[in-house]
C-alpha cells in the first residue's frame, strides 16, 4: 500500500498553512438499480474539528458517510483516508468509528455493551470512557435497556470511543432526541472535536449546522453543491 501525494498539499501556495485531509473524494459515484445516489462528488474533509454534511433527504449524506469507513464502496471514483486508498476495512474501522441515529443496545448491562467493542477493557477503562461521554460511571452495572434515549446514545458513543478511533462519523445521532439531550449531545461532540477527535456529522438541520460546524459540505441531488469553511454559511 503506497500513499499518494496529498492533493491538498500539492495545491497549496508556498508558505501557506496546510490543513491535512481526513478524507478525499475524487469523482465519486454510487449507483443503485434505482439510480445514482452520489454523482461525481469531489470534496475533502479536514482532519480536524467538526465537518457537517448537510442537505435535504435523499441527497446522499448517509451514503457519503458510509463510504468513509467502507460500509459502502463507490461504483466509480476514489475515496482516500489520510492519503491511503486501500486500507484494510477492519483496520480502517478501528480508526474511523461510527454512531448511528438510533443506538444499538445489546442485552445485559452498560458494561456488557461496552465490552462488545473492547472485551479486555478493565473496569477503570470502562468508567473513564463513560466519564468521557458525560455519563455517571455508576451506570456501569445498569441494564442497558433501562437507559433514557440520551443516555443510550451516549453509551453508544462510549462504545465507539473505547476502541480509540481518530475519526468519529455521526449519522444524525441526535435526530431522535428531545431538545435538551440533543443539545447536550452536540456539546459533547464539540468537546471531543476540541480535544483532537475529527468529527464528521450528518444532518438536515441548518440550526445544528450553525451550532456545530467548523467546515461544511452541502449535498444536493447527489452532488457536492458547496464545501468550505462554515464561516461562509453564517
Amino acid at each position: 500500500m503506497t500513499p499518494s501525494p496529498s492533493p491538498t498539499a500539492a495545491a497549496a501556495p508556498a508558505g501557506a498553512t496546510v490543513r491535512p485531509s481526513a478524507f478525499v473524494f475524487r469523482a465519486v459515484t454510487v449507483d443503485t438499480p434505482a439510480g445514482p445516489i452520489l454523482r461525481h462528488v469531489d470534496a475533502e474533509v479536514p482532519d480536524a474539528g467538526v465537518t457537517v454534511v448537510v442537505g435535504p433527504s435523499g441527497a446522499g449524506k448517509s451514503t457519503l458517510l458510509r463510504l468513509c469507513n467502507r460500509l459502502e464502496v463507490p461504483t466509480q471514483g476514489q475515496v482516500r483516508y489520510r492519503d491511503v486508498v486501500d486500507l484494510d476495512p477492519l483496520a480502517l474501522r478501528r480508526e474511523v468509528g461510527m454512531v448511528f441515529q438510533r443506538p444499538a443496545l445489546f442485552a445485559g448491562t452498560v458494561a456488557d455493551n461496552l465490552r462488545v467493542a473492547a472485551p479486555d477493557a478493565s473496569d477503570d477503562e470502562l468508567a473513564a470512557t463513560l466519564e468521557r461521554v458525560a455519563l455517571d460511571p455508576r451506570l456501569i452495572d445498569r441494564p442497558a435497556a433501562t437507559l433514557s434515549g440520551g443516555e443510550a446514545q451516549r453509551m453508544s458513543l462510549a462504545r465507539t470511543l473505547i476502541t480509540g478511533p481518530k475519526v468519529l462519523l455521526a449519522d444524525e445521532p441526535a435526530a431522535a432526541l428531545d431538545a435538551r439531550p440533543r443539545l447536550a449531545f452536540e456539546r459533547l461532540a464539540r468537546s471531543l472535536a476540541d480535544n483532537g477527535l475529527t468529527v464528521v456529522w450528518v444532518t438536515h438541520d441548518l440550526d445544528q449546522l450553525h451550532r456545530l460546524a467548523d467546515h461544511v459540505l452541502i449535498l444536493m441531488g447527489g452532488r457536492c453543491a458547496h464545501t468550505g469553511s462554515a464561516d461562509t454559511q453564517r
